[in-house]
């Protein structure tokens, strides 16, 4: 799903349409639906604020005033980059480690503690 701060490309009638960033998803009146507040990355930039369901928010397709819509979320190729390097170097993790896709930090004291 995608969160606060993720880029989206939003598709219109199936085509490409704008890239946009999600400012904010915040619960709607509605039971089910969440108003989401779109930072559009156009010239010049614009705020579109649309209430949508989980399902739509997740890249299911919807309609605004009969034009077919959908968000994709947006993975930067640097990010790409990176999650594959870190699986190249450790690919197979230890049964029961948690991989939160971030490099492991160590401290030099704790290793000198533990020799």
């Amino acid at each position: 799903m995608a969160i606060i701060n993720d880029l989206v490309l939003v598709y219109v009638e199936d085509k490409p349409g704008f890239y946009a960033r999600i400012e904010d998803i915040s619960p709607d009146v509605k039971k089910g639906w969440w108003t989401v507040r779109l930072l559009v990355l156009t010239f010049p930039m614009q705020v579109y604020t649309w209430i949508l369901d989980e399902t739509q928010i997740d890249g299911a397709s919807f309609t605004m005033g009969g034009t077919p819509l959908r968000i994709e979320k947006v993975e930067s190729p640097v990010h790409i980059e990176e999650e594959k390097k870190q699986k190249k170097m450790n690919p197979n993790p230890s049964p029961g480690s948690v991989d939160t896709g971030r490099p492991k930090v160590v401290s030099l004291l704790d290793r000198k503690k533990n020799s």
